[in-house]
């Protein structure tokens, strides 16, 4: 049943609060009869410019508005994966804007605070995810319109690989550099999404097959940090950043500084470029012929592609396409980027007063994404001191989007935060589509292996990771090597009631790394079974009883990094002889 069918602005105001009602456009609940797969029993809803059957398409623009005969591509096969289709969600008019408050149906606020914007332009399919009226929604992303609401709603944001998801029955905004987007409150929850939306599309001039990355990224994967970052004088912003930053080196990330201007110069072109013409291109005819129903900044923006030629448009792409060229020289030296959702937020009174400065400001670390072909993950990070949400975006190349939502899931985990506005804690983490975990051993270390110890690097070089400290059963007694470079300790096995328990390090390695590793340890150090004290057993360090000559038994420290600080002198202080 339609409960609100293309509304006269102010007309949902009167049916809902008025926070919701600019968050929906138009209201239809349905579901195809005796679906049933992946996504049953969950409810979404989807952006005001992708068509759903029975209900209109507006692209935020009354005089646009048309009945579509068919549900867009990619919501026949949510509906067929068993989700039911609530209905459609206010946005930036024709997807032009990453606000949330260009739209003839008034700004949809932030989930957190109604005084400041949301993000758009899928301003409307955040806010009901990041308030609980739908399990998931869909936007589309051109410039970051899939990340950058995400980033100020406190939910995930997927932006897919380019042509990953069908555009069939999507109104563009710039066909070419179009994504269909996935907002969910868990990351799980938007790859599984993502696992039903996805596939090959004939019809749509832009779907590809891809070849996805189904390995998780290295252990110690490198996630490169722009050089110089910009957060428009928001120190709390800045500080977020920081700890996100923090967060990624515990997970084993390894933080490199990068070059960020071939990523910014291609930012730049979106806009303020001949490429600004694809934009104008989208609704030719109906701009042509109705300008003037057109609101503004929207107007402005779309109209300024009237004014290039052919010949401007293949210099942009040229421009395009060394910025690429340097970009991927950048790539050589990491997995991944990690970038500010967005670099500050915005009152919708500041964004209505500056509607084009602000929200370029807005997308500093999104425009680049699409033009270069990366795919991308806005996840949340933390709830800043002003109770305002700060996330961050995880960028890979293209076909990186399992191995970006592997990530990008272990961090949301460690982050604490509850699911959008909702106060409910986050669920389970899931299996992640597409991705195959590795064959992994486990394996115990005691002394110069251990994190942050001189051949951790052996550990870490064969992309094994750090699972958790432990301790050894009872059963050992624990020795200082005489004569070891670097110093080393050895575990020896003795019988029950003689030792103690030792403290030790889990990792987990790659298999087919095991073999050089072992191969790395010298005699009479070995590889044996250990026994733990929660009973388990594990691969790690023993020692023969033979090189236990001049060692020093050290067993009563408890570990190798309570031996090595008592070992520590305060320094004697150095007097000059001279005056």
């Amino acid at each position: 049943m339609v409960q609100h069918a293309n509304p006269a602005p102010g007309a949902e105001r009167q049916a809902q609060p008025a926070a919701a009602a600019q968050a929906w456009i138009s209201r239809f609940e349905t579901a195809l009869p005796g679906a049933a797969g992946p996504l049953n029993g969950l409810r979404f809803a989807v952006k005001d410019n992708i068509d759903a059957a029975g209900l209109p398409t507006t692209a935020g623009c009354q005089a646009f508005a048309f009945q579509p005969a068919a549900h867009a591509t990619v919501v026949h096969k949510l509906l067929g994966a068993g989700a039911s289709l609530l209905g459609k969600t206010n946005l930036d008019q024709f997807a032009c804007g990453l606000n949330g408050t260009r739209s003839p149906w008034g700004p949809v606020p932030n989930a957190f605070d109604p005084l400041y914007v949301s993000g758009g332009s899928s301003s409307g399919s955040a806010y009901v995810v990041a308030t609980g009226q739908a399990d998931f929604s869909l936007g589309t992303d051109t410039a970051g319109s899939g990340r950058v609401p995400a980033g100020l709603n406190n939910i995930v944001g997927l932006k897919p690989s380019k042509g990953l998801i069908s555009t069939r029955g999507v109104l563009p905004a710039a066909q070419s550099v179009d994504c269909v987007s996935i907002f969910a409150r868990s990351v799980g929850l938007a790859a599984q999404v993502l696992d039903a939306a996805r596939g090959y599309d004939p019809q749509d001039p832009y779907s590809r097959e891809l070849e996805m990355a189904s390995q998780p990224f290295p252990a110690a994967f490198r996630f490169g940090v722009p050089e110089q970052l910009e957060f428009y004088g928001d120190a709390l912003a800045e500080a977020a950043f920081e700890q996100a930053r923090a967060q990624l080196r515990a997970l084993g990330g390894v933080e490199v500084r990068i070059d960020f201007s071939p990523f910014s110069q291609a930012a730049v072109l979106l806009y303020e470029s001949a490429m600004v013409a694809e934009r104008y291109a989208a609704i030719r005819a109906f701009f042509d012929a109705h300008e003037g129903e057109v609101i503004e900044p929207v107007r402005s923006i779309i109209g300024k592609g009237r004014a290039y030629s052919a010949a401007d448009l293949y210099e942009a792409q040229t421009q395009l396409r060394a910025l690429g060229q340097q970009a991927l020289a950048v790539w050589k030296g990491m997995d991944l980027m990690c970038v500010p959702t967005t670099p500050t937020h915005y009152t919708i009174a500041q964004m209505q007063a500056d509607p084009v400065v602000l929200n370029r400001n807005l997308g500093a670390y999104t425009n680049f994404v699409n033009l270069l072909d990366y795919a991308a993950l806005s996840v949340p990070s933390s709830i800043r001191p002003d109770g305002l949400p700060f996330g961050i975006t995880l960028i890979g190349p293209c076909g990186s989007d399992w191995q970006l939502a592997e990530l990008g899931q272990r961090y949301h985990h460690t982050t604490g935060l509850t699911q959008g506005a909702t106060g409910a804690p986050l669920p389970a983490p899931a299996a992640i589509p597409g991705i195959r975990p590795r064959a992994t051993v486990k394996v115990a270390v005691v002394g110069a292996h251990l994190s942050g110890m001189p051949l951790n690097s052996q550990l870490t070089e064969r992309g094994a990771r750090l699972l958790a400290a432990a301790e050894t059963a009872p059963d050992y007694r624990f020795y200082a090597l005489a004569g070891t470079v670097p110093p080393k300790p050895g575990l020896l096995r003795v019988a029950p009631g003689e030792g103690a328990r030792i403290q030790l390090e889990i990792w987990d390695m790659p298999i087919e790394h095991y073999g050089s590793f072992v191969a790395l340890v010298p005699a009479p150090l070995g590889i044996g079974t250990l026994s733990l004290a929660d009973g388990s057993s594990v691969q790690g360090f023993l020692c023969e009883a033979q090189a236990l000559q001049g060692a020093q038994d050290i067993t009563h420290f408890g570990g190798w990094r309570a031996y090595l600080a008592s070992l520590q002198v305060a320094p004697v202080p150095h007097t000059h002889p001279f005056p």
